[in-house]
């Protein structure tokens, strides 16, 4: 079978609007080569608009079936980065495709004919070269868009964000008319339906479509780029509050998935072995609450085999659970409330009296600089150390006494509308409130997610 010559050539995007880089260009002057080298039967590989990282594009391929047949004798290109502009790729063609079956590899700018020993070595350093170019590219590339995301620019290029559009004048993204479908997921999301039925909802193509616009911190005016988070300039679709509502929940319902028809599924722990509890139907009609450790067939979560906890019907459990969590008053003890705002007008009195001799205590040392009057400094700094501390625990107290009088009050609520509410939406509320479940005998021990207390 006689052998012909491969004339590949390769133009980039870019590379078209260049001079000498076009497909006619590089065409006219390897054709002419060809000819004056006498190859007089030869073929055309032509990859238009493809860039040189990679080896993946349809002439190549077609190149590298040819060759592994013996059907080449030549390859030529106008110049060695037309072929690759990985060091890694252009020795693997080389070495591993081109050599094993007697091809000549020949680029004609470089004047490199890998027939010869000198044309074998200059094709070593032209391709390390050629790596070297592509990597310092990259490298302005990447610290150019590290300096726009800084800024709050998007970094360009890549996946837009589903419920944006990129403005490329402004550099920023532009909120588009998914942008509404993106505050609905997460809505939905929060009111308790799972991702793959948001997706059903929403009309979006998979399950997984939804998780990703969920995760995305980019919807509540965040750019995450190289694992750091920067504001962004664009708009957000969402608030940072219902983005960390959301993430919240995420983690909440790892932790207790919301699966299966019953309520505490999850929360319930055996008070005398540690193992988790389960539902357990029993007979026709009645539903018990099992410890693990009593259920062989599930041996990796057994504890104790002996375990002789009681076994209760899971209704009156959940009824418990119920009275227990609806009890929690939403009425706050006022005389309680005087005197913490009593407190704090109290701290900062003592503390603004404190500073103020402090200052004056300086202005004495300043003046004389008796060492007497030194160490009265350091008492009295020592002074206002302690009451800052102070402060500090009772703005910490404050603030969960506002967290729990916030959940009180939305448990009240709650408790007007529970039979009204789906079992998901029920299942939801106890376990954002509900950290865990003891039971131990007859005694049930509920923990919550907020201080009670």
């Amino acid at each position: 079978m006689e052998r012909r010559a491969a004339i590949y050539i390769r133009v980039s995007t870019e590379g078209q609007r260049e001079e000498g880089y076009s497909i006619d260009a590089q065409k006219a002057l390897l054709e002419a080569f060809c000819t004056a080298r006498e190859l007089s039967r030869r073929e055309l590989y032509i990859d238009g608009g493809f860039s040189g990282s990679n080896i993946d594009r349809p002439a190549m391929t077609k190149l590298i079936e040819d060759v592994r047949r013996g059907e080449i004798s030549h390859v030529v290109v106008y110049k060695l980065d037309r072929l690759s502009r990985s060091q890694k790729d252009t020795l693997y063609l080389i070495e591993d495709i081109f050599n094993p079956k007697g091809v000549t590899f020949i680029s004609m700018n470089e004047n490199m004919d890998t027939s010869t020993p000198i044309g074998r070595a200059m094709l070593g350093i032209m391709s390390a070269f050629a790596q070297l170019e592509r990597e310092t590219i990259r490298e302005r590339t990447r610290l150019g868009m590290q300096e726009r995301v800084k800024n709050g620019f998007w970094p360009g290029g890549g996946k837009i964000p589903f419920g944006y559009d990129y403005d490329r004048e402004k550099g920023i993204l532009v909120p588009n008319g998914d942008a509404d479908t993106v505050k609905r997921a997460y809505d939905l999301y929060l009111a308790g339906y799972s991702t793959d039925k948001i997706a059903e909802i929403l009309g979006l193509r998979y399950e997984h479509l939804a998780l990703q616009i969920l995760k995305r911190k980019t919807n509540a005016g965040y750019i995450v780029y190289n694992g750091k988070e920067y504001k962004g300039r664009h708009t957000p679709i969402i608030s940072l509050e219902t983005y960390e509502k959301t993430m919240a929940a995420m983690r909440a319902r790892a932790k207790h998935p919301v699966s299966g028809g019953y309520l505490l599924t999850g929360l319930l722990i055996c008070g005398k072995c540690g193992a988790k509890m389960r539902y357990q139907k029993w007979g026709k009609t009645d539903t018990k609450i099992v410890c693990y450790s009593r259920d062989r067939a599930k041996r990796h979560l057994v504890r104790d085999p002996n375990c002789d906890n009681k076994r209760h019907s899971a209704w009156e459990i959940e009824e418990i659970v119920l009275e227990d969590l609806f009890s929690l008053s939403v009425k706050k003890d006022e005389t309680e409330a005087e005197e913490t705002a009593s407190l704090a007008e109290i701290l900062k009195e003592r503390e603004a009296a404190a500073k103020l001799k402090l200052k004056r205590l300086y202005d004495l040392y300043g003046d004389g600089g008796d060492e007497l009057l030194l160490e009265t400094i350091r008492a009295q700094k020592k002074t206002l150390s302690e009451l800052k501390k102070q402060m500090d625990d009772e703005e910490k107290l404050q603030k969960k006494a506002k967290e729990l009088q916030r959940a009180k009050r939305e448990i009240t609520e709650i408790r007007e509308s529970w039979p009204y509410l789906s079992m998901r939406e029920k299942k939801k509320i106890v376990q954002s409130a509900v950290e865990k479940i003891v039971i131990t005998d007859d005694m049930v021990d509920v923990y919550y997610t907020f201080e009670t207390k």
